[in-house]
């Protein structure tokens, strides 16, 4: 199965104790024994960036940052304009309604790559009827 690893899944994995916590950590077990390929996109890395220093702990970004990069070495695909112009014409379409920004750019590179699961938490891709979720 392909796959695409949201933002939020080495996120709950490396946080504190929390109910996502222990899926996520399958999860991403599962992709480094390579029982899952998966993907990700460059705009991850940028989530884990900007979370961790709004919050003012850039530290554990890096860490978070450096062990999902290790994970997914060669498995990140770029944002391109492509990406971008596929985000913007689904931003006007009601299966992609509710999604942030950051969604529908993920959304647009799962879908100019060929994915149509995505591991996350985030409830907004449950009404986007072109991709199943892959829950913790």
């Amino acid at each position: 199965m392909k796959i695409f690893i949201d933002t939020n899944i080495p996120m709950y994995a490396a946080g504190k104790d929390h109910h996502l916590k222990e899926g996520c950590i399958k999860i991403l077990n599962k992709v480094a024994s390579g029982e899952l390929e998966a993907y990700t996109d460059s705009e991850v890395f940028q989530e884990i960036l900007y979370r961790y220093y709004h919050i003012g702990q850039l530290d554990i970004g890096f860490k978070v940052f450096d062990l999902f990069s290790t994970i997914m070495d060669g498995s990140v695909l770029p944002v391109n304009y492509r990406d971008v112009k596929q985000a913007r014409l689904l931003a006007e379409t009601e299966s992609a309604a509710g999604l942030s920004p950051r969604d529908l750019i993920h959304l647009a590179v799962m879908i100019n790559n060929g994915l149509d699961t995505i591991a996350t938490t985030d409830r907004a891709f449950s009404r986007v009827s072109m991709i199943k979720i892959f829950s913790p």
